[in-house]
């Protein structure tokens, strides 16, 4: 349910945790922790952490989460197009 969102958002650039969970808006911390592992597993989001307290974690879209943004793009238009919202 979230991971569209969250390439969209990542499409502008790095994103820490709080920033993604704000940006995303209505969601757990615990589903999209999942869904962020998700994207990595599947090569889609970098995760990078820094050995500092307290953590630092940032996120980023990788090549292949790149590849997505014309369809990312598309459908955020088609959503934004009131005709579709019947």
């Amino acid at each position: 349910k979230w991971k569209g969102l969250v390439i969209f958002h990542l499409l502008a650039g790095t994103m820490r945790f709080s920033e993604l969970m704000r940006a995303v808006g209505n969601v757990t911390q615990r589903s999209l922790t999942k869904q962020l592992r998700e994207l990595e597993d599947d090569g889609i989001v970098h995760r990078k952490v820094y050995p500092v307290v307290p953590p630092k974690v940032e996120y980023r879209l990788t090549d292949k989460g790149l590849k997505l943004t014309p369809v990312i793009e598309a459908l955020h238009a088609w959503g934004q197009n009131p005709d579709h919202r019947r």
